[in-house]
């Protein structure tokens, strides 16, 4: 995989400038530190990329034993991705004899973002569409393809490449994420995606780089260099003092859905803000009323091996047998054979209920009111 060039409005980044257009200028002015998350990620692309190359007949390297992150969950993503790229092209050739597969192909969508360019991670092209896949390693945050600014980019530096060439009416974008289990997929016409990038990402895109427009404060910030000092996040959670954190039933119901949609928010800032406090303090600050202490700890061995040794030596046995958890069941045994041995002693519990935005996926569970009017029903 070759080494990827900072873009002051990098695809992966645009969904936060695109809200928020002048965090882009802001956040040159912070180092770019990495994280063992970021790291993790690169090693897995550079697996895909070699899984995926394989699988296509050409030539690759195994990069396994240079990548610091590698282990058995990243190979079943890996083979996984390529599986699914496979699938796709396999489903391509049937209306078309010879589909087009590019692999980690850079593009450049300056004609809308000043010095604009990413790298897709694989693009297909077949009988009218232009199909474009980006994986996402991480765990944490689900990442969608509806309307995904950074998918829309990369379509867009693809179509510099290929629509001349080729007759593509429409484009499919398409977030592999296996580690939360979501393959989601996104389609719009070439003319609708054309359409959004002269309206809205072009006009965006000049303020962000002259470093204009109004900052604004949103889940976006959560990848935002600057956000444990932004003035502009912080005055916009603590609006929330408005309300004097009188107690729920003193609240009118307006201020508890005002106080629900910025909750998240909220705990995510004060969550950076004692980080950034921690850090800085055991640089050498010093915070007036605070002081740095050291936490808790648990005791450990510093030899297992010899534990065991001395343990059973002694004439004890020190192990534990514990049965195996569901998941690493299903890797001992294999999906097909766990399915045929154990489907009758396995069970989902209903979850635990949790109240969330309206533009959430899940379905609404019944609640006390609904079963009252279920129960109604049948009277």
């Amino acid at each position: 995989m070759p080494p990827k060039a900072h873009a002051i409005l990098s695809a992966s980044s645009s969904h936060r400038w695109l809200n928020c257009p002048p965090s882009a200028r802001l956040c040159e002015t912070y180092e770019d530190k990495g994280s063992n998350y970021a790291a993790e990620g690169t090693d897995a692309h550079s697996l895909c990329e070699y899984k995926l190359r394989k699988a296509l007949g050409m030539g690759a390297v195994d990069p396994s034993e240079h990548l610091t992150w590698h282990n058995e969950e990243m190979e079943d993503c890996a083979n996984g991705y390529a599986t699914y790229i496979m699938e796709l092209v396999e489903a391509a050739k049937e209306t078309c004899a010879d589909p087009v597969v590019l692999i980690e192909q850079r593009v450049d969508f300056s004609r809308w973002v000043e010095q604009g360019f990413g790298t897709s991670d694989a693009i297909i092209i077949a009988d009218g569409t232009l199909r474009v896949i980006d994986y996402k390693h991480g765990l944490g945050v689900l990442v969608e393809a509806d309307n995904n600014p950074q998918m829309m980019c990369y379509a867009l530096g693809a179509l510099e490449l290929f629509d001349a060439i080729y007759d593509i009416d429409s484009v499919a974008m398409t977030v592999y994420q296996p580690r939360r289990q979501n393959v989601s997929t996104f389609e719009m016409s070439k003319d609708d995606l054309y359409r959004w990038a002269e309206e809205v990402l072009k006009p965006t895109a000049e303020l962000a780089f002259a470093g204009d427009g109004n900052f604004l404060c949103g889940e976006w910030c959560g990848f935002c260099k600057a956000k444990h000092e932004c003035r502009a996040r912080a005055e916009a959670n603590l609006l929330l003092a408005q309300y004097d954190f009188k107690l729920p039933p003193l609240l009118e119901d307006s201020e508890i859905e005002v106080i629900l949609s910025r909750a998240d928010q909220l705990v995510s800032w004060v969550n950076d803000i004692k980080e950034y406090a921690l850090q800085q303090a055991i640089s050498g600050k010093d915070w007036t009323g605070f002081k740095l202490v050291e936490g808790r700890s648990n005791r450990r061995y510093t030899d297992e091996t010899a534990v065991t040794q001395v343990v059973t030596n002694a004439g004890f046995d020190p192990y534990e047998r514990k049965l195996l958890g569901i998941t690493a069941m299903q890797k001992l045994l294999g999906k097909s054979r766990f399915e045929e041995l154990l489907s009758a002693y396995i069970e989902k519990p209903q979850g635990k209920p949790t109240l969330v935005p309206e533009s959430d996926k899940r379905p609404v569970m019944n609640n006390a009111k609904t079963d009252f009017m279920e129960e109604n029903d049948y009277e």
